[in-house]
């Protein structure tokens, strides 16, 4: 007997139940939209299509339930309709910020004649330069008679922190999905984030145009996911729409997209809950971001969830209902478009900044001063990465840097945790070390970046794996990692996560370009320096993406790097007659006229174990007269990046980073300790 359901129009055969319902493999029974579905088959391997009518209108049963919910309750709450919040969430390159810029564009946010760069919402420059979201960002549109608040989230898993807090100020997310590639690591995090909180989601599959484009596939992979993540029977039944960011197209179906995103825009206001208030209660703004602006101070940005706030009004700010202090509103802003309009008076169930408290900080709560109670703190999960921060000890200390001290090395990095929840700062073993912990390599890496260009200059040693003890068992973090790389280079590629103690669990095909997708549960040790591996093992072709998984038993020693370093033997300057003879001993990291100091790494060895070279050695003069001059033929160097440089090193070894320069030496300390 066949059963369709109108709002994926699932096709399922039924059959008698059997046990164990919480794996997918298994027989699943669920109640979507008052209908019983149970599926016996393996969801992996099944023919299930979902296909909806294209001329079907949009409906959702998350939306309705969520609303008889509202209704039920006191009278106090209600719930707002002109309002939608909601958060753009997605794996990384997967076309989530170039959707929001078409949304803003056809939203009438900027003139016809106006000049808009790609990416508008990556606004920081390191975000334009690697081309990936870091910091959450607001912004709102109109759309018919609604305000669509929207919150731009960063897409790699190190910056998963930014996506925990901006959760609380939203009733929904749409969850951007690859059409070739479907649910990816950072999707599962940022979805079971979402559920968590018990957000409608509305699945948008983009880049619905490539030519391999598998959406079929790619909405059964997503269903999957959703019961593998415990999501309710009412988020099951989620709303599907087919888009191309970059076209600004989107539809009910991938053959039939509408000439703009007003399939999309309807979606929105039909499906996602309007903010559910106490219009009367006591004031309540959760501070889940906060900026700095040098005219008027910190802003705090939030969610406003009960009464009203008022320019010029006494608050009180608390962290918990023992810690209040008292404080009062100078300006307040909401978002109109793509700027932020000065407002006399928001109302519960919008989003707005606030100025005119100089030590709010994120998680807080501003309440009413009076009778105002603080609401539950914001959840952050906790690092798996750490790195030592300490002062420059080189012969180059302050040719470049602005601030050398370690009391701006330290006032800096405390500064970070203000607004940074998911990174630790703690003082290390001496006064001028400070431990740093994050997410992963590139959520400190990009701390590292933008002190530099800040005018800082410090040292940093290799990441190390934060381990746990639990019952006298060492515990180490373990990570998905998921490859993408063409079938020719597959071997090199398998050999290298299997020398790392990766499990390989998942492969399959995707699309027709040749490409496997592997999934490995690989220790986060393994994956420190792998990416740069994978990269020559593939020619350039693989993709890696990893994402924190749990923490499980010390899978035992391994070896990360083959290959020693060759270290400068003394002061000066690097001469192309040292460098021709050095070369033969392995590759360089510095070509000729370069100030190098002893104990500067200025190469990789081409066998284990390190080497000293003398490459200031210029060529004897002598009183005999040659009959034909020599002539030098040198290798181009390598150009390491600051994060190629922290993936490289290894115990004794430091990073030295100023304004204008990335350098990597051996630390006396270590070398000392080792003889």
């Amino acid at each position: 007997m066949a059963m369709m359901m109108s709002s994926h129009s699932i096709f399922i055969a039924t059959t008698p139940s059997l046990p164990n319902p919480n794996r997918p493999s298994h027989l699943l029974t669920r109640q979507i939209s008052g209908l019983s579905l149970v599926s016996s088959f393996d969801f992996r391997h099944s023919s299930v299509r979902f296909r909806r009518d294209p001329c079907s209108r949009i409906r959702c049963s998350v939306s309705e339930a969520t609303e008889v919910a509202t209704a039920g309750k006191k009278s106090s709450l209600i719930t707002r309709r002109d309002i939608r919040n909601i958060a753009i969430v997605a794996h990384v390159d997967h076309g989530k910020t170039t959707l929001v810029d078409a949304m803003l564009k056809q939203a009438k946010v900027f003139r016809e004649n106006q000049f808009v760069q790609e990416r508008i919402m990556d606004s920081n420059a390191l975000e334009r330069e690697r081309g990936i979201t870091i910091l959450s960002k607001n912004t709102s549109i109109s759309y018919k008679d609604t305000k669509i608040n929207i919150i731009d989230t960063p897409g790699h898993s190190d910056f998963g922190g930014e996506v925990e807090r901006v959760l609380n100020m939203v009733e929904g997310v749409l969850l951007v999905v690859d059409s070739v590639e479907g649910p990816m690591p950072q999707t599962r995090f940022v979805l079971k984030k979402a559920l968590e909180f018990g957000h409608t989601v509305i699945v948008v599959v983009n880049k619905i145009d490539r030519p391999s484009a598998r959406p079929d596939f790619v909405i059964n992979a997503t269903f999957e996911l959703f019961i593998e993540l415990n999501a309710s029977d009412e988020q099951c039944d989620f709303q599907v729409i087919y888009a191309s960011g970059i076209k600004g197209k989107a539809g009910l179906s991938p053959e039939n997209l509408a000439d703009d995103l007003g399939p999309l825009f309807e979606a929105i206001v039909r499906c996602i809950p309007g903010p559910t208030i106490k219009k009367d209660g006591a004031l309540q703004m959760l501070v889940t971001n906060t900026e700095y602006d040098e005219h008027k101070g910190r802003i705090a940005i939030g969610r406003l969830h009960a009464g009203e706030l008022q320019k010029g009004m006494d608050v009180k700010v608390c962290t918990t209902e023992e810690a209040c202090r008292y404080g009062r509103i100078s300006e307040l802003f909401v978002y109109e478009n793509f700027n932020r309009v000065p407002a006399d008076t928001v109302e519960a169930g919008d989003i707005c900044a606030v100025c005119g408290i100089s030590d709010v900080m994120i998680g807080e709560t501003i309440a009413d001063r009076s009778s105002g109670k603080p609401l539950p703190a914001i959840k952050i999960e906790e690092p798996t990465v750490k790195m030592a921060f300490s002062i420059n000890t080189s012969p180059f200390v302050g040719r470049e840097g602005k601030y050398v001290t370690s009391r701006n090395l330290r006032d800096r990095l405390y500064r970070e945790l203000e607004r940074n929840l998911a990174m630790k700062v703690e003082d290390g073993e001496t006064a001028d070390t400070f431990i740093v912990s994050g997410r992963g390599t590139l959520h400190i890496t990009i701390l590292i970046e933008n002190m530099r260009r800040e005018g800082y200059e410090f040292m940093v040693g290799p990441p190390k794996v934060i381990n746990k003890r639990e019952n006298d068992k060492l515990l180490e973090p373990f990570e998905i990692a998921t490859v993408e790389v063409p079938e020719e280079y597959m071997g090199p590629v398998v050999e290298l996560l299997g020398k790392r103690r990766g499990q390989m669990f998942d492969m399959e095909g995707i699309g027709s370009e040749g490409t496997t997708l592997v999934k490995y549960k690989i220790p986060t040790r393994g994956l420190l320096g792998l990416r740069n591996a994978i990269l020559t093992a593939s020619r350039g072709t693989a993709i890696l993406n990893t994402i924190f998984d749990s923490y499980e038993p010390w899978a035992g020693d391994m070896n990360t790097r083959d290959q020693g370093s060759l270290v400068a033997f003394e002061d000066g300057t690097t001469t192309s007659y040292a460098l021709s003879s050095s070369q033969e001993r392995g590759q360089m990291f510095v070509g000729p006229g370069v100030e190098v100091y002893k104990g500067q790494i200025v190469g990789i060895h081409q066998r284990p174990g390190d080497l000293s070279l003398n490459v200031c050695k210029k060529k004897a003069a002598t009183n005999i007269r040659s009959n034909k001059e020599q002539t030098v033929i040198l290798d181009t160097p390598l150009d390491y990046s600051l994060d190629d440089c922290i993936e490289y090193i290894q115990e004794d070894e430091l990073v030295e980073v100023t304004p204008s320069s990335v350098r990597m030496c051996k630390n006396p300390k270590v070398v000392k300790k080792g003889r």
